[in-house]
């Protein structure tokens, strides 16, 4: 099975991701020096993310995952570093 999951960080933030092999213990590719930035040394020493499946498909090809997460990070605006983590796609800010 493939997926698009969601990862919450404690302080409200999300990262989306894709995992072409469903994997419980994979939490994507964040950048650590960016998240680190945002929590303090005592923070990091009780430290707790949530990720969430928020789509799933047993048929859909690489490309079909690759753009559902891009829908979705764009859809969450996690591209946006005041709600998230991603750096791609390069946020827009919309004036």
């Amino acid at each position: 099975m493939k997926v698009v999951y969601k990862i919450t960080y404690p302080n409200g933030k999300i990262y989306i991701g894709k995992d072409l092999t469903n994997t419980l213990n994979y939490f994507g590719s964040a950048c650590s020096q960016l998240i680190e930035k945002d929590f303090t040394e005592e923070e990091r020493q009780d430290f707790t993310i949530r990720k969430e499946i928020i789509w799933k498909s047993n048929s859909a090809s690489d490309t079909e995952v690759n753009q559902k997460e891009i829908f979705l990070i764009r859809k969450y605006q996690s591209n946006n570093p005041a709600i998230g983590y991603n750096q791609t796609p390069k946020f827009k800010q919309e004036t």
